[in-house]
Protein backbone atom coordinates (compact mmCIF):
# COMPACT_ATOMS: atom_id res chain seq x y z
CA UNK A 1 0.00 0.00 0.00
CA UNK A 2 2.79 2.53 0.72
CA UNK A 3 4.22 1.77 -2.73
CA UNK A 4 0.80 2.27 -4.28
CA UNK A 5 0.48 5.62 -2.52
CA UNK A 6 3.89 6.66 -3.84
CA UNK A 7 2.85 5.70 -7.38
CA UNK A 8 -0.29 7.83 -7.11
CA UNK A 9 1.80 10.76 -5.88
CA UNK A 10 4.14 10.44 -8.87
CA UNK A 11 1.17 10.18 -11.18
CA UNK A 12 -0.33 13.32 -9.66
CA UNK A 13 2.94 15.20 -10.14
CA UNK A 14 3.16 14.11 -13.79
CA UNK A 15 -0.41 15.18 -14.49
CA UNK A 16 0.10 18.49 -12.70
CA UNK A 17 3.15 19.09 -14.90
CA UNK A 18 1.07 18.63 -18.06
CA UNK A 19 -1.59 21.05 -16.80
CA UNK A 20 1.11 23.64 -16.09
CA UNK A 21 2.76 23.05 -19.47
CA UNK A 22 -0.55 23.57 -21.25
CA UNK A 23 -1.09 26.93 -19.56
CA UNK A 24 2.54 27.94 -20.13
CA UNK A 25 2.49 27.26 -23.88
CA UNK A 26 -0.92 28.81 -24.45
CA UNK A 27 -0.01 32.01 -22.58
CA UNK A 28 3.30 32.22 -24.44
CA UNK A 29 1.38 32.21 -27.72
CA UNK A 30 -1.19 34.76 -26.51
CA UNK A 31 1.38 37.42 -25.60
CA UNK A 32 2.81 37.30 -29.14
CA UNK A 33 -0.54 37.86 -30.86
CA UNK A 34 0.13 41.61 -31.43
CA UNK A 35 3.44 40.82 -33.15
CA UNK A 36 1.82 38.11 -35.28
CA UNK A 37 -0.95 40.57 -36.22
CA UNK A 38 1.64 43.05 -37.46
CA UNK A 39 3.56 40.36 -39.30
CA UNK A 40 0.52 39.07 -41.18
CA UNK A 41 -0.92 42.54 -41.83
CA UNK A 42 -4.26 41.43 -40.42
CA UNK A 43 -7.00 43.88 -39.57
CA UNK A 44 -8.79 43.55 -36.25
CA UNK A 45 -11.70 41.70 -37.84
CA UNK A 46 -9.62 39.29 -39.94
CA UNK A 47 -7.37 38.59 -36.94
CA UNK A 48 -10.48 37.80 -34.92
CA UNK A 49 -11.55 35.28 -37.54
CA UNK A 50 -8.10 33.71 -37.58
CA UNK A 51 -8.07 33.47 -33.79
CA UNK A 52 -11.36 31.59 -33.92
CA UNK A 53 -9.27 28.77 -35.39
CA UNK A 54 -7.91 27.98 -31.92
CA UNK A 55 -11.35 27.58 -30.37
CA UNK A 56 -12.82 25.90 -33.45
CA UNK A 57 -9.97 23.38 -33.62
CA UNK A 58 -10.34 22.67 -29.91
CA UNK A 59 -14.10 22.20 -29.94
CA UNK A 60 -14.11 20.02 -33.07
CA UNK A 61 -11.51 17.59 -31.70
CA UNK A 62 -12.78 17.29 -28.14
CA UNK A 63 -15.42 14.62 -28.73
CA UNK A 64 -13.02 12.67 -30.93
CA UNK A 65 -10.42 12.80 -28.14
CA UNK A 66 -12.92 11.33 -25.70
CA UNK A 67 -13.21 8.26 -27.94
CA UNK A 68 -9.42 8.02 -28.24
CA UNK A 69 -9.14 8.07 -24.45
CA UNK A 70 -11.62 5.23 -24.14
CA UNK A 71 -9.77 3.18 -26.74
CA UNK A 72 -6.12 3.83 -25.89
CA UNK A 73 -6.25 5.32 -22.40
CA UNK A 74 -5.99 8.94 -21.32
CA UNK A 75 -2.27 8.79 -20.50
CA UNK A 76 -0.94 7.97 -24.00
CA UNK A 77 -3.35 10.47 -25.54
CA UNK A 78 -2.12 13.16 -23.13
CA UNK A 79 1.48 12.56 -24.16
CA UNK A 80 0.67 12.51 -27.89
CA UNK A 81 -1.27 15.77 -27.63
CA UNK A 82 1.53 17.30 -25.56
CA UNK A 83 3.95 16.60 -28.41
CA UNK A 84 1.55 18.05 -31.01
CA UNK A 85 0.88 21.13 -28.86
CA UNK A 86 4.61 21.77 -28.42
CA UNK A 87 5.28 21.44 -32.14
CA UNK A 88 2.30 23.45 -33.37
CA UNK A 89 2.98 26.53 -31.20
CA UNK A 90 6.02 27.24 -33.41
CA UNK A 91 3.88 27.49 -36.56
CA UNK A 92 2.05 30.89 -36.25
CA UNK A 93 5.17 33.08 -36.72
CA UNK A 94 5.96 31.19 -39.92
CA UNK A 95 2.77 32.47 -41.58
CA UNK A 96 2.41 35.67 -43.60
CA UNK A 97 -1.32 35.80 -44.26
CA UNK A 98 -4.42 35.57 -42.10
CA UNK A 99 -5.62 32.51 -44.02
CA UNK A 100 -2.39 30.65 -43.31
CA UNK A 101 -2.51 31.82 -39.68
CA UNK A 102 -6.06 30.54 -39.29
CA UNK A 103 -5.04 27.17 -40.76
CA UNK A 104 -2.12 26.61 -38.37
CA UNK A 105 -4.23 27.82 -35.45
CA UNK A 106 -6.72 25.07 -36.26
CA UNK A 107 -3.88 22.58 -35.69
CA UNK A 108 -2.78 24.35 -32.52
CA UNK A 109 -6.37 24.45 -31.29
CA UNK A 110 -6.85 20.75 -32.03
CA UNK A 111 -3.81 19.90 -29.92
CA UNK A 112 -4.94 22.26 -27.18
CA UNK A 113 -8.46 20.81 -27.08
CA UNK A 114 -7.18 17.24 -27.24
CA UNK A 115 -4.76 17.57 -24.34
CA UNK A 116 -7.41 19.28 -22.22
CA UNK A 117 -9.81 16.37 -22.61
CA UNK A 118 -7.07 13.78 -22.10
CA UNK A 119 -5.47 15.12 -18.95
CA UNK A 120 -8.81 16.10 -17.43
CA UNK A 121 -9.98 12.52 -18.00
CA UNK A 122 -6.82 11.22 -16.32
CA UNK A 123 -7.33 13.65 -13.45
CA UNK A 124 -10.94 12.53 -12.97
CA UNK A 125 -9.76 8.92 -12.59
CA UNK A 126 -7.14 9.96 -10.03
CA UNK A 127 -9.66 12.03 -8.07
CA UNK A 128 -11.95 8.99 -7.89
CA UNK A 129 -9.13 6.79 -6.57
CA UNK A 130 -7.85 9.28 -4.00
CA UNK A 131 -11.40 10.16 -2.95
CA UNK A 132 -10.33 13.75 -2.34
CA UNK A 133 -11.57 16.78 -4.32
CA UNK A 134 -8.14 17.65 -5.74
CA UNK A 135 -9.35 18.68 -9.21
CA UNK A 136 -8.88 22.41 -8.52
CA UNK A 137 -5.18 21.82 -7.80
CA UNK A 138 -4.64 20.63 -11.37
CA UNK A 139 -6.36 23.70 -12.76
CA UNK A 140 -4.32 25.86 -10.39
CA UNK A 141 -1.24 24.45 -12.11
CA UNK A 142 -2.72 25.45 -15.46
CA UNK A 143 -3.33 29.00 -14.21
CA UNK A 144 0.14 29.20 -12.66
CA UNK A 145 1.72 27.94 -15.87
CA UNK A 146 -0.22 30.59 -17.76
CA UNK A 147 1.02 33.34 -15.47
CA UNK A 148 4.62 32.19 -15.87
CA UNK A 149 4.24 31.89 -19.63
CA UNK A 150 2.71 35.36 -19.92
CA UNK A 151 5.32 36.90 -17.62
CA UNK A 152 8.22 35.28 -19.43
CA UNK A 153 6.73 36.23 -22.78
CA UNK A 154 6.45 39.84 -21.70
CA UNK A 155 10.09 39.85 -20.61
CA UNK A 156 11.48 38.43 -23.85
CA UNK A 157 9.09 40.19 -26.25
CA UNK A 158 11.46 43.10 -26.72
CA UNK A 159 14.56 41.00 -27.36
CA UNK A 160 13.31 37.87 -29.14
CA UNK A 161 11.32 37.64 -32.35
CA UNK A 162 8.06 35.67 -32.22
CA UNK A 163 9.74 32.93 -34.26
CA UNK A 164 12.57 32.43 -31.76
CA UNK A 165 10.32 32.83 -28.74
CA UNK A 166 7.73 30.28 -29.86
CA UNK A 167 10.42 27.91 -31.10
CA UNK A 168 11.87 28.11 -27.60
CA UNK A 169 8.45 27.12 -26.25
CA UNK A 170 8.53 24.12 -28.60
CA UNK A 171 11.88 23.00 -27.20
CA UNK A 172 10.73 23.47 -23.60
CA UNK A 173 7.44 21.71 -24.32
CA UNK A 174 9.11 18.69 -25.90
CA UNK A 175 11.60 18.37 -23.05
CA UNK A 176 8.90 18.59 -20.39
CA UNK A 177 6.70 16.17 -22.30
CA UNK A 178 9.59 13.71 -22.57
CA UNK A 179 10.20 13.77 -18.80
CA UNK A 180 6.62 13.98 -17.52
CA UNK A 181 5.33 11.74 -20.32
CA UNK A 182 7.72 8.98 -19.38
CA UNK A 183 6.36 9.02 -15.85
CA UNK A 184 2.77 9.19 -17.09
CA UNK A 185 3.17 6.27 -19.49
CA UNK A 186 4.74 4.19 -16.73
CA UNK A 187 1.41 4.03 -14.91
CA UNK A 188 -1.97 2.83 -16.10
CA UNK A 189 -4.97 4.97 -15.27
CA UNK A 190 -5.86 4.12 -11.66
CA UNK A 191 -9.12 2.33 -11.06
CA UNK A 192 -11.31 3.35 -8.12
CA UNK A 193 -12.62 0.60 -5.86
CA UNK A 194 -16.00 -0.29 -7.31
CA UNK A 195 -19.18 -0.65 -5.39
CA UNK A 196 -20.35 -4.24 -4.83
CA UNK A 197 -21.39 -5.72 -8.11
CA UNK A 198 -19.78 -6.96 -11.33
CA UNK A 199 -16.02 -6.50 -11.30
CA UNK A 200 -13.96 -5.11 -14.21
CA UNK A 201 -12.03 -7.49 -16.42
CA UNK A 202 -8.28 -7.40 -15.63
CA UNK A 203 -5.95 -6.36 -18.44
CA UNK A 204 -8.54 -4.39 -20.41
CA UNK A 205 -8.00 -0.73 -19.50
CA UNK A 206 -10.45 0.61 -22.03
CA UNK A 207 -13.22 -1.34 -20.33
CA UNK A 208 -12.19 -0.83 -16.72
CA UNK A 209 -14.75 1.83 -16.05
CA UNK A 210 -17.46 1.56 -18.67
CA UNK A 211 -20.04 4.22 -18.16
CA UNK A 212 -23.16 3.57 -20.21
CA UNK A 213 -24.88 6.93 -20.03
CA UNK A 214 -28.64 6.67 -19.67
CA UNK A 215 -30.78 9.65 -20.73
CA UNK A 216 -30.80 11.12 -17.21
CA UNK A 217 -27.02 10.88 -16.97
CA UNK A 218 -26.62 12.53 -20.37
CA UNK A 219 -28.88 15.37 -19.27
CA UNK A 220 -26.83 15.85 -16.13
CA UNK A 221 -23.59 15.89 -18.13
CA UNK A 222 -25.06 18.57 -20.38
CA UNK A 223 -26.12 20.56 -17.32
CA UNK A 224 -22.57 20.44 -15.96
CA UNK A 225 -21.40 21.44 -19.42
CA UNK A 226 -23.63 24.51 -19.23
CA UNK A 227 -22.03 25.43 -15.91
CA UNK A 228 -18.63 25.11 -17.58
CA UNK A 229 -19.82 27.29 -20.47
CA UNK A 230 -21.03 30.05 -18.15
CA UNK A 231 -17.68 30.27 -16.37
CA UNK A 232 -15.43 29.81 -19.41
CA UNK A 233 -17.35 32.63 -21.09
CA UNK A 234 -16.11 34.90 -18.31
CA UNK A 235 -12.51 33.74 -18.64
CA UNK A 236 -12.48 34.33 -22.39
CA UNK A 237 -14.20 37.70 -22.10
CA UNK A 238 -11.81 39.04 -19.49
CA UNK A 239 -8.75 37.75 -21.33
CA UNK A 240 -9.75 39.54 -24.53
CA UNK A 241 -11.62 42.62 -23.31
CA UNK A 242 -10.58 43.37 -19.72
CA UNK A 243 -7.45 45.31 -20.63
CA UNK A 244 -9.26 47.30 -23.31
CA UNK A 245 -12.02 48.22 -20.84
CA UNK A 246 -9.53 49.60 -18.33
CA UNK A 247 -7.59 51.55 -20.94
CA UNK A 248 -10.47 52.77 -23.10
CA UNK A 249 -13.27 53.35 -20.60
CA UNK A 250 -11.32 54.23 -17.45
CA UNK A 251 -8.30 55.94 -19.04
CA UNK A 252 -5.87 53.61 -17.29
CA UNK A 253 -2.18 53.76 -18.17
CA UNK A 254 -1.33 50.86 -20.54
CA UNK A 255 0.86 49.27 -17.87
CA UNK A 256 -1.94 49.43 -15.29
CA UNK A 257 -4.46 48.21 -17.84
CA UNK A 258 -2.27 45.22 -18.63
CA UNK A 259 -2.39 44.34 -14.94
CA UNK A 260 -6.15 43.83 -15.16
CA UNK A 261 -6.00 40.31 -16.52
CA UNK A 262 -3.03 39.56 -14.26
CA UNK A 263 -5.16 40.42 -11.22
CA UNK A 264 -7.89 38.14 -12.49
CA UNK A 265 -5.47 35.29 -13.28
CA UNK A 266 -3.60 35.60 -9.97
CA UNK A 267 -6.86 35.58 -8.01
CA UNK A 268 -8.04 32.55 -9.96
CA UNK A 269 -4.77 30.73 -9.25
CA UNK A 270 -5.03 31.45 -5.52
CA UNK A 271 -8.65 30.35 -5.51
CA UNK A 272 -7.76 27.06 -7.17
CA UNK A 273 -4.84 26.43 -4.84
CA UNK A 274 -7.33 26.72 -1.98
CA UNK A 275 -9.96 24.74 -3.89
CA UNK A 276 -9.41 21.33 -2.33
CA UNK A 277 -9.72 22.72 1.20
CA UNK A 278 -12.75 24.72 0.17
CA UNK A 279 -14.47 21.70 -1.38
CA UNK A 280 -13.73 19.53 1.65
CA UNK A 281 -15.33 22.11 3.93
CA UNK A 282 -18.22 23.40 1.81
CA UNK A 283 -18.88 20.64 -0.71
CA UNK A 284 -19.44 21.07 -4.42
CA UNK A 285 -22.86 22.71 -4.37
CA UNK A 286 -22.01 25.43 -1.89
CA UNK A 287 -18.71 26.10 -3.65
CA UNK A 288 -20.42 26.53 -7.03
CA UNK A 289 -23.24 28.69 -5.62
CA UNK A 290 -20.90 30.87 -3.54
CA UNK A 291 -18.38 31.14 -6.38
CA UNK A 292 -20.97 32.07 -8.98
CA UNK A 293 -22.51 34.66 -6.68
CA UNK A 294 -19.11 36.15 -5.84
CA UNK A 295 -18.14 36.28 -9.51
CA UNK A 296 -21.42 37.99 -10.42
CA UNK A 297 -20.93 40.69 -7.80
CA UNK A 298 -17.23 41.09 -8.65
CA UNK A 299 -17.90 41.48 -12.36
CA UNK A 300 -20.64 44.05 -11.81
CA UNK A 301 -18.07 46.09 -9.89
CA UNK A 302 -15.34 45.39 -12.46
CA UNK A 303 -17.47 46.46 -15.42
CA UNK A 304 -19.39 49.39 -13.94
CA UNK A 305 -17.00 50.90 -11.37
CA UNK A 306 -15.93 54.48 -12.18
CA UNK A 307 -12.32 54.02 -11.02
CA UNK A 308 -9.47 51.81 -12.18
CA UNK A 309 -8.65 50.43 -8.75
CA UNK A 310 -12.25 49.46 -8.04
CA UNK A 311 -12.37 47.70 -11.41
CA UNK A 312 -9.15 45.83 -10.62
CA UNK A 313 -10.65 44.75 -7.30
CA UNK A 314 -13.76 43.58 -9.15
CA UNK A 315 -11.63 41.54 -11.57
CA UNK A 316 -9.83 39.89 -8.64
CA UNK A 317 -13.10 39.01 -6.89
CA UNK A 318 -14.40 37.60 -10.18
CA UNK A 319 -11.29 35.43 -10.50
CA UNK A 320 -11.70 33.99 -7.02
CA UNK A 321 -15.39 33.32 -7.65
CA UNK A 322 -14.91 31.57 -10.99
CA UNK A 323 -11.78 29.66 -9.91
CA UNK A 324 -13.26 26.32 -8.91
CA UNK A 325 -16.51 26.17 -10.87
CA UNK A 326 -15.05 24.89 -14.14
CA UNK A 327 -12.95 22.14 -12.43
CA UNK A 328 -16.00 21.00 -10.47
CA UNK A 329 -18.16 20.87 -13.61
CA UNK A 330 -15.58 18.84 -15.54
CA UNK A 331 -14.93 16.48 -12.63
CA UNK A 332 -18.64 15.82 -12.12
CA UNK A 333 -19.23 15.21 -15.83
CA UNK A 334 -16.25 12.84 -15.94
CA UNK A 335 -17.44 10.97 -12.86
CA UNK A 336 -20.81 10.46 -14.52
CA UNK A 337 -19.74 9.51 -18.04
CA UNK A 338 -15.96 9.02 -18.15
CA UNK A 339 -13.92 10.59 -20.99
CA UNK A 340 -17.14 11.24 -22.92
CA UNK A 341 -18.43 13.31 -20.01
CA UNK A 342 -15.17 15.24 -19.83
CA UNK A 343 -15.32 15.81 -23.59
CA UNK A 344 -18.91 17.08 -23.46
CA UNK A 345 -18.28 19.44 -20.55
CA UNK A 346 -15.03 20.66 -22.10
CA UNK A 347 -16.74 21.22 -25.45
CA UNK A 348 -19.39 23.35 -23.75
CA UNK A 349 -16.70 25.16 -21.77
CA UNK A 350 -14.52 25.99 -24.75
CA UNK A 351 -17.67 26.80 -26.67
CA UNK A 352 -18.17 29.46 -24.00
CA UNK A 353 -14.66 30.76 -24.62
CA UNK A 354 -15.47 30.77 -28.35
CA UNK A 355 -18.75 32.60 -27.75
CA UNK A 356 -17.50 35.14 -25.20
CA UNK A 357 -15.15 37.44 -27.15
CA UNK A 358 -17.36 37.97 -30.25
CA UNK A 359 -20.51 38.25 -28.11
CA UNK A 360 -18.87 40.96 -26.00
CA UNK A 361 -17.76 42.70 -29.19
CA UNK A 362 -21.24 42.78 -30.68
CA UNK A 363 -22.81 43.96 -27.43
CA UNK A 364 -20.12 46.64 -27.08
CA UNK A 365 -21.11 47.96 -30.52
CA UNK A 366 -24.79 47.89 -29.66
CA UNK A 367 -24.50 49.36 -26.16
CA UNK A 368 -21.07 49.93 -24.61
CA UNK A 369 -18.17 47.76 -23.45
CA UNK A 370 -18.98 48.17 -19.72
CA UNK A 371 -22.57 47.08 -20.33
CA UNK A 372 -21.36 44.18 -22.49
CA UNK A 373 -19.07 42.97 -19.71
CA UNK A 374 -22.03 42.70 -17.33
CA UNK A 375 -23.01 39.61 -19.35
CA UNK A 376 -20.14 37.86 -17.52
CA UNK A 377 -21.88 38.66 -14.24
CA UNK A 378 -25.20 37.43 -15.61
CA UNK A 379 -23.79 34.07 -16.70
CA UNK A 380 -21.91 33.64 -13.41
CA UNK A 381 -25.25 34.07 -11.64
CA UNK A 382 -26.80 31.51 -13.99
CA UNK A 383 -24.00 29.06 -13.08
CA UNK A 384 -24.81 29.58 -9.39
CA UNK A 385 -28.51 28.91 -9.99
CA UNK A 386 -27.81 25.78 -12.06
CA UNK A 387 -25.31 24.60 -9.44
CA UNK A 388 -27.97 24.87 -6.76
CA UNK A 389 -30.37 22.95 -8.98
CA UNK A 390 -27.88 20.05 -9.28
CA UNK A 391 -27.37 19.72 -5.50
CA UNK A 392 -28.92 16.24 -5.41
CA UNK A 393 -26.72 15.04 -8.26
CA UNK A 394 -23.53 16.21 -6.53
CA UNK A 395 -24.64 14.61 -3.26
CA UNK A 396 -23.00 17.32 -1.14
Amino acid sequence: MPGHSKDLTRLRIALTTFFALDGFIFAGWVVRIPAIKEQTGASASTLGLALLGVSAGAVVTMMFTGRLCRRYGSHPVTVACGILLSLSVALPPLTHSTWALGAVLLVFGAAYGGINVAFNSAAVDLVAVLRRPIMPSFHAAFSLGGMIGAGLGGLVAGSLSPTRHLLGLTVIGLLVTAVAGRALLHYDSPVPQPAPGPQPVPGQPEERAPRRADPRTRRLVVVFGLIALCTAYGEGALADWGTLHLEQDLDAHPGIAAAGYSCFALAMTIGRLCGTTLLERLGRTRTVVAGGTMAAVGMLVGSLAPSVWAALLGFAVTGIGLANIFPIAVERAGALAGPSGVAIASTFGYGGMLLGPPAIGFMADWFSLPIALTSVAALAAVAAVIGYGTRRATAD
